[in-house]
């Protein structure tokens, strides 16, 4: 997979991140895994097709994902990830991804469509796509640590 490909994806969390409120996103490392993922808390995987295929997911232990739908619903205390606190962290990631697809077809990549997000919740959760390897990058955003998966191909 090439790298370059991930560029448009952070460029579009580094966009819309703090249009939900947040301050800072800091890039905190970059790796390159196997197609079959671990997953401790929730992830957030959207569908890619078009020019290129394949997912980008989105995940973060429960905590932070209740920190993170809190800061999204104006500061409402979430105890529990119920289903508005699902809703608004499926929108981010929906948000995120749509203006991926944009940022794509700026460099050249037009046509992408991306699927409704499907939100993965649990402990010891494992995901496999469809890929041979995806590159995973660490963020801190206001420092909540954030995974993002991007495992495309043409």
């Amino acid at each position: 997979m090439d790298v370059n490909m991930i560029n448009p994806i952070l460029d579009a969390f580094v966009s819309i991140v703090p249009q939900l409120g947040f301050q800072t996103v800091e890039k905190k490392g970059i790796s390159l895994a196997e197609s079959s993922l671990n997953y401790q808390g929730i992830l957030i995987n959207i569908g890619v097709v078009g020019p290129l295929k394949g997912a980008i997911l989105i995940g973060m232990d429960l905590d932070s994902a209740k920190l993170f739908a809190s800061k999204m619903m104006m500061g409402m205390e979430v105890a529990e990830l119920d289903s508005l606190a699902q809703s608004a962290i499926s929108e981010m990631g929906n948000m995120v991804c749509a203006n991926a697809c944009t940022n794509f077809a700026k460099v050249g990549v037009d046509g992408l469509d991306i699927s409704p997000p499907t939100l993965l919740i649990g402990n010891d959760g494992q995901v496999r796509l469809a890929v041979p390897k995806v590159i995973v990058v660490k963020l801190a955003v206001d420092g909540i640590i954030v995974n993002v998966y991007v495992g495309l191909y043409k």
